[in-house]
């Protein structure tokens, strides 16, 4: 009881300090509704792009920073900082041709010679870019070379053919590939901050209260209309500030106050606090993230694949899936997300909850009630809900969870490393099925946050990474898809239902399945 009294209090705390502040930025807010108030469930790791990052990283990166591609709306690939990209009859060869009269923050003309040093430093290991191994051939194919052409083209020849090349390029949690100016980083090679290309431009960082981005007034639109990342983009507020404010119930209060003008992905259990109110729009979006439970298959006990099997059978995803989203969202076993156009009858089938199958399983793997931990954290509600419903589901079978709560960044260093039996999980969206699958599978050995190791399964995997054939492709997912339910390697539970909710003064928002928000074209009635 006291502890859930200093809970309480702390929540107050935080929320009067928050209050206190939208009381002063009222005023500020009132006089030229420039700044625009984006709440953050927690603070940001870094400003390197692709680099030490998570959702909430690549969320405020890729308004600073872009790619010479980019994500459409219907998650097909499109220029960005390219004007024209061809490629070669091989298949191995791309050539970027870049936009004329793009300028980075600092006021520097972006040329093919920038293209190349960004493109240098994230294929050296010692910038420990999230997705190197997706291009220095631990993956499908190896970037051999990156040149400059002349001072608007750009060169970069694989090993291999790729048909997830672009894909790969365009990733959020990539950083989308985003182009930076050599000043980004110091004399001493230290990084300082992202100088890109993009609608905003880095403002102010106080860690721990909130990430300030600044309008870019010489930013150099394209001339298409705004379609997923790319297409024309405008800052229409002076600043974006994003607000890290921890407690759900905190930042509802925030928003229905006036200190806030925006929360991407209101809590399942704020919404109906909010649903109603004249002054607040709500938004529900489905989007291609993947929540599930991960199971580490070199652990003693869990690397028996009829102890896994068991636990699938024993937790009832349909139960899990409703408490912990309200029942908005879908049960989805699989990797594949419900979104896409390779979702057939073959995804749809999934695990079934059969307890009597889970306890001979159980039997016929010796198992003797040993206790499986389970870890997870409470920045992310769902994830949470998500272990405490899986623990009490499991225990009719009479398998032992027990859940421990650890901070996201331990959680997530933990994940990396593969320091862990069981894990309640989530994933950003991958908008193809290959990324999709590739995100948990691959080498233990050299990449141990994945989960899926199978060398025949990983072969399928490389073929619909460079089959361009839409049939063949679909039998490769429906293949990995009856391999993984077979394997059990990790339990997906469903793909997120994002709930968006704002301050009716706000126009242009609106959200997409890629998840992260958008803020440029979005401004004040």
């Amino acid at each position: 009881m006291y502890a859930h009294l200093v809970q309480v209090l702390r929540a107050m705390h935080l929320l009067a300090c928050w209050m206190l502040a939208g009381a002063f930025a009222g005023a500020a807010h009132a006089a030229t509704d420039t700044v625009l108030r984006v709440q953050l469930n927690a603070d940001i790791r870094s400003t390197d792009p692709g680099v030490n990052r998570d959702g909430n990283t690549d969320a405020v990166v890729m308004h600073m920073v872009e790619g010479l591609v980019a994500l459409r709306e219907d998650t097909s690939i499109g220029p960005l900082l390219a004007d024209k990209v061809t490629q070669s009859k091989d298949g191995k060869t791309y050539t970027f041709r870049l936009r004329d009269g793009v300028h980075f923050h600092n006021g520097a003309t972006l040329t093919s010679a920038e293209v190349v040093w960004t493109w240098k430093r994230y294929l050296t290991p010692a910038t420990q870019w999230r997705c190197l191994p997706d291009f220095d051939g631990h993956g499908i194919a190896k970037i051999l070379s990156v040149e400059a052409i002349d001072p608007r083209t750009v060169v970069f020849k694989l090993d291999k053919p790729s048909a997830l090349f672009l894909a790969n390029m365009a990733r959020p949690d990539c950083g989308g590939g985003g182009i930076l100016h050599p000043s980004s980083i110091g004399p001493d090679g230290k990084w300082i901050a992202p100088v890109g290309t993009g609608p905003f431009k880095f403002g102010e960082w106080k860690r721990g209260q909130y990430i300030e981005l600044q309008r870019f007034d010489q930013y150099a639109a394209r001339t298409e209309p705004m379609d997923g990342y790319t297409g024309g983009k405008k800052a229409e507020v002076a600043r974006v500030r994003f607000m890290v404010i921890p407690d759900g119930a905190a930042a509802k209060t925030a928003l229905l106050s006036g200190a806030i003008d925006l929360i991407v992905d209101l809590g399942v259990a704020e919404l109906g606090d909010v649903t109603g109110k004249p002054n607040i729009a709500i938004e529900k979006v489905t989007i291609a993230s993947l929540s599930g439970l991960l199971l580490q298959t070199r652990d003693p006990l869990l690397k028996d694949v009829r102890m896994r099997r068991a636990l699938a059978l024993a937790i009832d995803s349909g139960e899990v899936v409703r408490g912990t989203t309200n029942a908005l969202s879908k049960p989805n076993n699989s990797v594949v997300p419900q979104t896409s156009p390779f979702y057939t009858a073959v995804q749809a089938v999934g695990f079934r909850n059969d307890i009597a199958a889970a306890r001979k399983l159980l039997a016929d793997a010796g198992y003797a009630g040993q206790p499986i931990k389970l870890l997870t954290n409470k920045r992310y509600t769902s994830m949470y809900d998500a272990a405490v419903l899986a623990q009490a589901s499991a225990q009719r079978a009479g398998i032992k969870l027990d859940v421990e709560v650890i901070d996201w960044a331990t959680q997530l260093d933990r994940y990396a490393k593969g320091n862990y039996q069981m894990m309640s999980f989530s994933y950003s969206p991958r908008l193809d099925p290959a990324l999709a699958f590739e995100m948990v599978m691959g080498p233990k050995d050299t990449q141990p946050r994945k989960v899926w190791d199978n060398p025949a399964a990983q072969a399928k995997l490389i073929e619909a990474m460079q089959a361009t054939d839409t049939a063949r492709r679909q039998a490769l997912f429906d293949d990995l898809h009856r391999a993984m339910l077979a394997e059990v390697p990790l339990i997906p539970l469903y793909n997120g239902l994002q709930i968006n909710a704002y301050n009716r003064r706000i126009d242009g928002f609106r959200g997409w399945q890629a998840e992260l928000p958008r803020l440029w074209n979005v401004r004040f009635r």
